[in-house]
């Protein structure tokens, strides 16, 4: 019946008496309070009856939610609604099949060294986290006293998490440990940086990292009695993608469209070697110096290449916020996948850098729907965020990024191979047709040259958070092709008219939501979310 009325909402004509957008942004933010509250001896609880008795809280939202009738609303305010909706599904969906609290050990990692190139972290988090790179080291007096009021959570959640973690995901525990014990590393180097501060976060660093260590020791005891299946399987993995991603594909149209990705990378990389088999190879970056002139080099370069071509609309925040990520020289043999690419030719990687345009958009150019504002829950980004960031890639490539370097070109299909490789791993995983192990192997042996080697701690990061994480292992593929598919479409309803750069605009206006959704906004066409609703 919900999913009936949910429909006809959509199919309502324009003038159909409508309820208060405003009703809609206030709704919002009951549910985003909602969505956070709660704690328990100073963590946030996802104690069981806690969380069984937020299900029955939630539905009450989603009715108030369905009461509203957004159908003479303007059609960015209907996009607004079907955001909040993809929340609240996203949490259903938790509490119903996720349950990261109760299945994955990783869950309750607290802190992060880095900031993420998305709108949010990548995968599930819990609400207390301790945010290393937000520090400023060495602290003051004031940054000691929140500091050691984030990890005083830390010692009653891990405490916690032996109550809740009930779940019989053999691979998502054992896998998991690792982010736990990669806790532990992290919250010993904090004691070394901050041996000399107060007694207060002296302390404070001290019980998380006893409590973290204790965790772990515990994690190893019980993850021998773990014998079950982490996946979750086809049927919820399709659901999970239509009613919280909006991704408006199932499971089985990612299999078909990831191995079309990975062979049609596999032979454009055969072509274009024959290509440029005449072509002297692109010489690696082999000291400090070198890469920093050559990666600067190679920023210059992009950004004129993107204003002198009308490709983007160029914003001051660009350059710094592009220059702000280049990284350093890593030797050879500690080079990861990407630090390969980057080592070889930058501008491969600077293109995917689109993320961080997106947040310093976030930042300096709020978008003016407080619903589109900040990062959106559950990773329903993804699309957007990692579909274009991977898209720009091969865009920039076919636009003539390369021209003058042709070898660059390999690289660019190399990392398309490797993310459709990935990818698919992920979802044989996600049907348990894989195991975690199984799709590391698949990873490594369809990512061509030997770049992903099964002794990378990358290759182990990705398909643990991609097992996690539902549909993001897929999302820089199939985002990839539904942004192809909308400038397709807005190019055939512009015709002479279409210009790159005002599609870029647009969708970047449009903010970071799925790409259905941005589709529907700048088309007018609303035939994915139709279809996602009437199933």
């Amino acid at each position: 019946m919900l999913k009936f009325v949910l429909a006809l909402t959509l199919l309502l004509p324009a003038g159909t008496q409508a309820s208060d957008y405003q009703q809609l942004v206030e709704l919002f933010h009951q549910w985003r309070a909602f969505e956070q509250s709660g704690t328990h001896n100073g963590a946030p609880d996802y104690r069981a009856a806690t969380m069984a008795r937020k299900h029955q809280q939630l539905k009450k939202l989603q009715r108030q939610l369905l009461a509203l009738d957004p159908a003479g609303w303007s059609l960015e305010q209907q996009v607004d609604y079907h955001l909040v909706r993809a929340e609240m599904n996203g949490m259903d969906f938790n509490i119903r099949v996720l349950k990261p609290w109760a299945r994955d050990p990783a869950y309750y990692t607290s802190v992060w060294t880095y900031q993420s190139d998305t709108p949010a972290h990548e995968g599930p988090t819990h609400h207390a986290l301790v945010e290393l790179w937000t520090y400023q080291f060495p602290l003051n007096r004031s940054a000691e006293a929140k500091l050691a009021a984030d990890l005083a959570t830390i010692p009653p959640l891990l405490e916690q998490a032996r109550e809740n973690l009930v779940g019989n995901a053999r691979e998502l525990w054992i896998a998991g440990i690792g982010d736990l014990r990669g806790q532990a590393r992290a919250l010993q180097e904090l004691a070394d940086k901050t041996a000399t501060a107060g007694q207060p976060l002296r302390a404070a660093v001290k019980q998380a990292t006893d409590a973290t260590r204790e965790f772990v020791a515990w994690l190893e005891r019980e993850g021998e009695k773990k014998t079950g299946p982490s996946g979750i399987g086809r049927d919820n993995y399709s659901w999970y993608l239509r009613h919280v991603h909006l991704v408006p594909l199932s499971w089985e149209d990612e299999v078909r469209l990831l191995q079309r990705e990975l062979d049609r990378a596999h032979a454009s990389l055969r072509l274009e070697e024959h290509r440029n088999r005449k072509l002297p190879q692109i010489d690696d970056i082999s000291s400090p110096e070198e890469y920093e002139q050559r990666s600067n080099e190679a920023a210059t370069k992009y950004l004129a290449f993107l204003a002198d071509n009308d490709i983007l609309e160029m914003r001051d925040y660009m350059d710094p916020a592009l220059r702000a990520r280049l990284g350093s020289f890593v030797p050879e043999e500690k080079r990861n996948f990407f630090r390969r690419a980057i080592h070889l030719e930058p501008m491969t990687l600077w293109t995917h850098f689109y993320h961080w345009w997106d947040l310093a958009r976030m930042e300096e150019e709020p978008h003016p729907s407080p619903i589109r504002r900040g990062p959106l829950l559950y990773n329903i980004f993804d699309s957007r965020a990692e579909g274009v960031a991977t898209g720009v890639e091969e865009m920039m490539m076919h636009a003539g990024l390369y021209d003058d370097n042709p070898r660059a070109r390999e690289i660019v299909w190399i990392m398309l191979a490797q993310r459709a490789a990935r990818g698919l791993g992920s979802l044989y995983a996600h049907a348990n047709e894989f195991t975690l192990k199984e799709a590391r192997d698949f990873h490594v042996a369809w990512t061509p040259r030997g770049w992903m080697r099964e002794d990378l701690d990358l290759l182990g990061f990705e398909q643990l958070l991609y097992l996690r994480q539902p549909g993001y292992g897929t999302s820089y593929i199939t985002g990839k092709y539904l942004i192809e598919q909308l400038m397709a479409e807005r190019s055939e309803q512009l015709g002479d008219e279409f210009k790159l750069k005002d599609f870029f605009t647009e969708m970047d206006d449009a903010g970071v939501i799925p790409v259905s959704l941005i589709r529907w906004q700048l088309t007018g066409r609303d035939n994915q979310i139709r279809a996602m609703l009437e199933e």
